[in-house]
């Protein structure tokens, strides 16, 4: 017999998102079910996404940083790589963040379930577990389903040489060669990280340029890095086959307006983007009403899971009566390579091709100390500004430490921070966060760091 279950809100899918909102929820009183087909809590963020990615960049960095000492008088032997600790290592920390997401789950009383959701009406949905099923009603249900990593036609899925993020993150072996097919966020971080391991990474985009989301400038000293570092790296073109030769190796038909031409790689990982997980749900057996919400990836991009928190919270207070609505001026973006990439708000990009007006102030690493002192010398910091009232309209940097740093230009787009608000803000010198002061002084006309000509006489 089915067994049945009654919730006042039903969160499907224990991702950032989706635990945020049942957290909140059961903080506002509400009696919560946690739903998830993973048997560990944290989504694929935690289980396999941005933690264990993340971890192991810490690891490519630091190699990174070991190396590029010997050009400062100090020097290391070559790094001995231990996959199995490696692996551990990612691994621990999952669990301990696993473990602290379930701890707070029992201390909220919000009940967790493990098994597949699919919705049978508006207010009913059947939890599959193997052969197990359960009817869950519900007052209010969030979809929090995530997202699943997209494939390409002509690449064989069921074969252990073509790998998706997740399980390039097993770190399963240290191939000799890699093809990275997408030069986005998740092919050149995890690009990065078999290149400090060892292994001759390619990279493949379709596109013109890596990155196609970021401003040009920003990511010229990622590409910078990642030449030296990478095999080879292809724009304008695309892979239109993948097969299993009889010496074991995968055979890789890459295409573009020049040639066509086959290379063969130990492995391939697919980075091209990820889709929602909307086909898992049953949604045609509902009207989706205003009584159900989605949250996070299921909805589109940006598929980040900090936007994922904070909708999620907002669901919930909506739920329960509070004034509530996500209305974020600017969601940053974080590219977790070395060196960091960020920007939030207007890019460039976007306010040429909308025809929005703007100036910026932008400045260059190599004038700061910090930055001389650290080697991120092709480190940059730029703030755009509306030139009529000085309101920032965007911020972007590049350079170690941008995905922390960018959280203060998000602010000040919040915030409606005009360039005088943010260059009169005393920062702490010498440090790279001083770049953003410096920025707004460069638009102002007041900054004493550089010599502009022309420039240099008080407030535009």
């Amino acid at each position: 017999m089915e067994a049945e279950k009654f919730a006042q809100v039903v969160v499907i899918g224990a991702g950032p998102g989706g635990y945020a909102a049942a957290f909140r929820a059961a903080d506002l009183g509400k009696k919560v079910l946690l739903i998830d087909r993973d048997p560990t809590l944290g989504g694929v963020c935690l289980n396999r996404g941005c933690i264990p990615s993340k971890a192991l960049l810490h690891i490519a960095k630091v190699i990174h940083d070991a190396s590029s000492l010997a050009a400062l008088g100090v020097t290391f032997g070559d790094p001995q790589i231990d996959i199995e600790a490696i692996r551990n290592y990612k691994n621990v920390i999952v669990t301990k963040m696993n473990d602290g997401i379930a701890q707070m789950a029992r201390a909220r009383q919000v009940e967790t379930m493990q098994g597949s959701a699919s919705f049978q009406s508006d207010s009913e949905i059947r939890v599959t577990r193997g052969s197990d099923t359960v009817k869950v009603t519900f007052d209010n249900c969030i979809i929090a389903g995530g997202s699943s990593s997209a494939m390409l036609p002509g690449i064989p899925v069921d074969d252990p040489g073509v790998l998706t993020s997740r399980t390039a993150l097993d770190i399963a072996d240290i191939p000799q060669t890699l093809l990275v097919i997408g030069g986005g966020i998740i092919g050149l971080e995890l690009g990065q990280v078999y290149a400090a391991l060892g292994t001759q990474v390619s990279v493949v985009e379709f596109l013109p340029h890596l990155i196609p989301g970021a401003d040009r400038d920003l990511v010229k000293p990622l590409e910078h890095r990642l030449k030296k570092q990478f095999q080879e790296i292809r724009v304008s073109s695309k892979v239109t086959e993948v097969k299993r030769k009889k010496q074991g190796r995968l055979q890789v038909t890459i295409e573009s307006d020049l040639d066509s031409h086959q290379e063969t790689y130990d492995k391939v990982l697919v980075a091209v983007g990820r889709k929602p997980n909307t086909e898992l749900l049953n949604l045609e057996k509902t009207t989706v009403t205003m009584d159900i919400f989605a949250i996070g990836d299921i909805i589109g991009n940006p598929m980040l899971a900090h936007k994922a928190t904070h909708e999620g919270k907002v669901a919930a207070e909506v739920i329960c009566g509070l004034p509530a609505v996500f209305d974020a001026r600017a969601i940053p973006s974080v590219i977790y390579t070395h060196p960091e990439v960020a920007w939030s708000g207007l890019t460039e990009m976007e306010a040429q091709e909308q025809g929005i007006a703007y100036e910026k102030g932008e400045f260059p690493w190599a004038a700061s100390g910090r930055g001389q002192a650290v080697g991120a010398i092709q480190g940059k910091t730029k703030i755009l500004f509306n030139p009529n009232t000085k309101k920032t309209l965007g911020i972007g940097m590049v350079g170690p430490g941008a995905g922390d740093m960018i959280s203060e230009g998000t602010l000040a787009i919040e915030l409606g921070a005009d360039a005088e608000d943010i260059s009169l803000t005393v920062h702490p010198h010498p440090t790279l966060s001083e770049t953003l002061a410096f920025s707004a002084e460069v638009f102002e006309g007041t900054v004493t760091d550089l010599y502009l000509p022309g420039k240099e006489k008080g407030f535009k």
